[in-house]
């Protein structure tokens, strides 16, 4: 039994209504004239609202608000501290991660081994020997399809201890080290801020942990390719994602070639030793090195990452691009350290015509070419700018705010600081109708939580397995897409019940890893309130 009780029905609580459940619009785009009437529209208060003196209860709800959105929630005290200092001092430090001092947090992360280590030490060390998979294969075909859940879970058991001695852990302790440190980022960093545009950049190019072994390259990811880019030109981290073994593996770019290419020239591309399929059989191997056009990832580079789904490119636009990203694939993939390549032997080296552009076949140059043409596209400043709205000021941002942050965008050159900047400067941002405007995902709403309350993590597995539970497994979203930041993704009756659990659980000091003070532990009533499920 739900420690919330059978009776209880999350359709009533007054934290659910309001939300309408709809298919969310694309990003409107207006004439300037029509964006400029809006802009002259907004009352004079609104606009003049950071000159005008405000009261301390005012003062109080507007740091809140950027508390709420610019970081995960306010901990005990930080009213105070960003009272004193100021709030728009406060936020130009958040704008700028480098001037804020942040020293615990390497010490919490320090027990966390993986992170530092790169994609080849991983699956040295954390990858299933090609023996043991062998054996685990046979061991599945003896148990046969009618084998319990508990008799699989032993057999892996066996094969751990059995190979313990050539294993520093698991594949699962990878994933779990990645997710850890995302809560105890999220929870103590002072750089909040950049935290929550990490999350949201890792979102935006999402790739999954449980394709092949997209696990042991996510920490390089993270931490070589997103973090540093998280602030500067945008065109660098698209490309830099391009470039990236965890992106080339996921959307299957790495296997992308000119399907006219010599025979010989995939000789090598066969992946075959740890990460990847063992040599195929006597008479396969001609068949099973036939390579063509993968079409994956320039649907996705223009769907998802710039232009949007209603951004102006058609099908064949999508062919051109993937012809052009032809033979941008990973080097020394049998020694298990991936790095970009461009290879030139199965590259489409024919002329391509993109969005109208004309591109002359040459080799790399052409999907850097396209790079550059998508992020200087007006319809990626706009959706990169809708999407940043959103995030920070609401699920149907003010069409006015998006048309200025796309502004910003292309009067940049695609300056991400800046355009975060014009949204949460704005006054939109500071509105009464923006404030508790958004609902928490489930990773905002456990992380905020164990900021209120002050709680110490000593070990975050707990509040990840929370978090798995209530739909948001970190790292582990299949589709390309990432997780959804609007309301009518997670308001639901299971999502919900678990939410109130948690604030249950976390108030009582029941979760696994998780240590509260009981002198300043919040209540589970004001963590499962209606008004702490928003933001």
């Amino acid at each position: 039994m739900s420690p919330i009780g059978s009776s209880f029905n999350p359709r009533q609580a007054a934290w659910s209504k309001g939300i309408v459940k709809k298919t969310p619009r694309p990003p409107s785009r207006l004439s300037p004239l029509l964006a400029l009437g809006l802009a002259v529209a907004i009352p004079a208060v609104a606009l003049a609202s950071k000159k005008a003196p405000v009261t301390a209860a005012e003062e109080d709800a507007l740091i809140t608000h950027a508390l709420n959105r610019l970081a995960f929630g306010p901990r005990p005290g930080d009213v105070d501290r960003v009272r004193a200092i100021g709030l728009d001092k406060w936020i130009d430090l958040q704008l700028h991660p480098d001037r804020v001092p942040d020293p615990a947090m390497a010490a919490r992360l320090a027990p966390l081994r993986t992170l530092r280590l790169s994609t080849g030490d991983l699956v040295a060390r954390y990858e299933v020997p090609p023996e043991a998979r062998k054996e685990i294969q046979a061991k599945r075909a003896e148990l046969g399809d009618n084998a319990s859940e508990e008799q699989m879970r032993e057999a892996r058991r066996e094969f751990m201890r059995k190979y313990r001695g050539e294993m520093d852990g698991s594949p699962q302790d990878v994933v779990q080290e990645l997710q850890s440190a995302k809560i105890l980022r999220a929870a103590y960093s002072e750089r909040q801020l950049d935290e929550v545009m990490a999350d949201f950049w890792l979102n935006h190019f999402n790739v999954f942990a449980g394709k092949g072994p997209v696990k042991f390259m996510i920490a390089e990811y993270e931490r070589d390719t997103i973090r540093p880019h998280a602030w500067g030109r945008f065109e660098d981290l698209l490309r830099a994602t391009a470039e990236s073994p965890a992106m080339l593996f996921y959307l299957d770019n790495w296997l992308s070639a000119d399907p006219n290419a010599q025979p010989m020239a995939f000789r090598g591309r066969a992946r075959r030793g740890r990460f990847f399929a063992p040599r195929p059989p006597a008479g396969q191997g001609q068949q099973r090195q036939k390579r063509g056009l993968n079409e994956n990832y320039a649907r996705e580079i223009m769907e998802l990452h710039t232009l949007g789904v209603d951004g102006g490119y058609t099908q064949k636009d999508v062919t051109e691009v993937a012809r052009c990203f032809t033979g941008w694939t990973m080097r020394n993939p049998r020694q298990g350290e991936p790095k970009f390549l461009f290879d030139e032997r199965v590259h489409d080296h024919g002329d391509k015509v993109v969005l109208g552009h004309r591109i002359k076949g040459g080799g790399k140059n052409e999907g850097d070419e396209v790079i550059h043409l998508l992020a200087t596209h007006p319809s990626t400043a706009h959706f990169i700018s809708y999407k940043l709205a959103r995030r920070f000021v609401a699920d149907e941002p003010p069409p006015a705010l998006v048309d200025r942050a796309a502004e910003t965008f292309r009067r940049t050159d695609g300056d991400i600081r800046a355009v975060v900047k014009t949204i949460v400067t704005s006054p939109e941002f500071d509105s009464p109708a923006a404030r508790a405007a958004k609902i928490k995902t489930p990773f905002e709403f456990v992380v905020s939580a164990v900021r209120a309350s002050g709680a110490e993590i000593d070990d975050a597995r707990g509040l990840a397995g929370r978090l798995a539970s209530m739909g948001m497994p970190l790292y582990q979203q299949q589709p390309p897409t990432g997780y959804k930041d609007t309301a009518d993704a997670w308001v639901s009756t299971s999502g919900l019940l678990a939410r109130l659990n948690l604030a249950l659980d976390l108030a009582g000091g029941k979760i696994r890893g998780v240590s509260t003070d009981p002198a300043r532990v919040v209540s589970a009533q004001a963590l499962g309130s209606p008004e702490f499920q928003r933001r």
